[in-house]
């Protein structure tokens, strides 16, 4: 028999947070390029869609280098210049491109509609020292869905502080993303074991009660 879910998920109480879907990440030759996550696209475009359907929250994250140096830049040097990572209003040509692009901006493929929310983050962590808890109070959110990049740095402390804010928890198994096979499975492994569940973006869709075919799923990007 198979093990009983730790909670059931109520479409109408539950928000995607979309963690750091970045130019300076997903994009062809970007100082911090997590390749795999390009693969991801689809699916998160997906997801993304079943919730506009449904009228619920989407929020995107957004990893920014910040004015000044401070302890994290010690970890990722590419935030210093003349690299620039994640600064605000810088314009990188990336190989995929063909054009200058803010470096900090989500993706065009995951075009931030009206109605979406919008978190910049000077740490690993979405809910750290930003207005994401308020955002998701006011939404009357009690599960939030994760998905993003990296899976072990600000996807997996996403997921966890929200564990830690008390709400039910899902990381989206196809939807995230590292360049570390092994430190992508053992996070997700061990967040199922202690924090909250892990499904992949159909099996979410089916519990959200919408079907898990192309058909529902549309899609404003593929892979």
């Amino acid at each position: 028999m198979s093990e009983p879910r730790p909670f059931d998920i109520d479409p109408s109480r539950t928000a995607l947070i979309v963690v750091d879907m970045q130019n300076d990440f997903v994009r062809v030759g970007a100082p911090l390029e997590v390749p795999d996550a390009r693969a991801t696209i689809g699916p998160i475009c997906r997801t993304i869609d079943l919730f506009h359907q449904l009228r619920r929250p989407v929020v995107f994250t957004r990893f920014v280098a910040g004015p000044k140096e401070t302890l994290l830049w010690k970890w990722s040097p590419q935030l210093r210049p003349p690299v620039n990572c994640c600064r605000p209003g810088f314009l990188r040509r990336y190989e995929d491109a063909g054009q200058e692009l803010d470096c900090v901006v989500v993706i065009d493929e995951l075009t931030v509609q009206p109605g979406d929310y919008v978190v910049d983050k000077y740490w690993y962590g979405a809910f750290f020292r930003t207005n994401l808890y308020d955002i998701l109070l006011s939404e009357h959110v009690d599960t939030a869905v994760v998905c993003g990049t990296v899976t072990q740095i600000c996807v997996e402390e996403t997921a966890r502080e929200a564990f830690h804010h008390g709400l039910k928890t899902v990381v989206l198994s196809d939807c995230v993303s590292s360049y570390d096979p092994g430190m992508h499975s053992a996070t997700l492994k061990n967040f199922a074991l202690k924090f909250g569940r892990v499904l992949d973006s159909r099996a979410l869709a089916v519990e959200m009660g919408q079907p898990a075919g192309p058909a529902a799923s549309g899609g404003t990007a593929s892979a």
